[in-house]
């Protein structure tokens, strides 16, 4: 028996190569947050849900998929590479054995829930095993500028797959899987249809500051200000989103600005408070974390959004008890894509000297915040082709220019 199966899975694997190539064919299909709202609240339909999911994970990860055989071989042979690359094909053969199964039984629908919940606790440890492959790959190889520019342009696409990918299981598995979050009653899987901004600016600055004690024994104030228009001066600030994505942002932003902080100001006796400025509009939700950090350099600024930059030091997986302050590098370019991928930004504005202002900007509408997903297609395959060309514009020398050269004689 143990023989069949062992044939079986095998076989099963052997036919992933095909697979992945017949879903990567088709686009993911973008849902807005309003989609999203209206099919939770409204038309909540377990089968409906089964029969869109068991097709669109399979679309979605194998256009991904397709994408990882195209990183440099140096990175994709690192061990940790591998073993993310192995999480998704295992991930792809357990949703692919539901296509032939039947939507009408409840049994089936269990199962599939079951399923989504193992890939999703699965898939838990994607972000850190990802980070340590290119922390091996930097250790290991020279690197180059044509190279890291592709790698860039994969971890940003492959991170916002997999931030849709965990929004479409969520949404199924907690609507579905027949409880209800007592903390939060109203809210539709993991989105808030009021999520008041305010809240979570403070539950997020509050986890940063114990953070923040436990290595510097002291963190900053927080000075939250809302500037509402006239017609919503009286109501809480809050729009459709989801918590959790927000909070990691805030998370974040609060844990570099306090980090700045207390290492500009380490021989004060007191430290300048963190500015939060909430603003709402007609279409966008503006949140803006000010620091007196003394800032950086501008030239930088794009550097703090490179997955193979970090000014703190590395930490080893597996041997810090508590979450670092900072490491991997990875904090602010994976907080770009949580409010990008509702159609928002995240933008850092840095005065050298005195600090830096990182604004979030999302959507106000829940019509507006549609999924921005990868595509695999040409255009796509187009950028892992990219390669050193010379530049058009003139490269300023880092030596001073000799200016008696150019001297004229009398």
């Amino acid at each position: 028996m143990k023989f069949v199966r062992f044939i079986m899975k095998n076989a099963a694997l052997a036919s992933v190569p095909k697979h992945i190539e017949h879903f990567s064919k088709f686009s993911p299909s973008p849902l807005s947050m309003k989609q999203f709202l209206d099919f939770g609240s409204i038309n909540a339909c377990e089968k409906t849900s089964f029969v869109f999911l068991r097709q669109e994970l399979p679309v979605r990860l194998s256009n991904i998929m397709k994408e990882i055989n195209l990183l440099p071989n140096k990175l994709l042979t690192t061990a940790s590479v591998q073993t993310v690359q192995s999480w998704y094909i295992q991930s792809l053969m357990e949703i692919l054995e539901f296509l032939d199964k039947n939507p009408d039984d409840f049994k089936v629908l269990g199962e599939f829930v079951d399923a989504l919940v193992t890939i999703r606790n699965r898939h838990n440890d994607v972000v850190p095993t990802m980070a340590q492959g290119i922390i091996e790959y930097k250790e290991a190889f020279p690197q180059d500028l044509v190279t890291n520019q592709n790698i860039q342009y994969f971890l940003d696409r492959f991170y916002m797959s997999r931030i849709s990918i965990r929004m479409l299981i969520n949404q199924h598995t907690l609507i579905f899987d027949g409880t209800l979050n007592p903390l939060h009653p109203n809210i539709i899987g993991s989105i808030e249809p009021q999520c008041e901004v305010g809240d979570v600016v403070q539950d997020a600055f509050h986890s940063a500051k114990m953070l923040c004690d436990q290595y510097y024994l002291r963190s900053p104030d927080l000075i939250l200000q809302e500037m509402c228009s006239k017609k919503k001066k009286n109501l809480p600030m809050s729009i459709v989103y989801v918590p959790s994505h927000l909070y990691h942002m805030l998370f974040e932003l609060f844990k570099n600005a306090m980090r700045a902080t207390i290492e500009t100001h380490d021989n004060s006796n007191t430290l300048p408070p963190i500015h939060v400025r909430l603003s709402l509009g007609d279409e966008d939700m503006s949140i803006k974390v000010s620091d007196k950090g003394r800032g950086v350099p501008f030239r930088r600024i794009e550097n703090f959004f490179s997955y193979m930059f970090s000014t703190a030091p590395t930490p080893q997986m597996g041997e810090h008890t508590r979450p670092p302050l900072a490491g991997f590098g990875y904090g602010l370019p994976i907080s770009r894509l949580y409010a990008q991928y509702f159609q928002g930004d995240l933008k850092l504005y840095s005065m050298e000297g005195h600090g830096t202002d990182a604004v979030i900007y999302l959507k106000a509408l829940s019509t507006d915040s549609i999924e921005r997903l990868p595509v695999y297609n040409r255009t796509a395959l187009k950028n892992y082709k990219v390669s050193q060309e010379v530049d058009d514009w003139c490269i300023p020398s880092k030596e001073p220019l000799d200016l008696s050269v150019y001297k004229v004689p009398k």
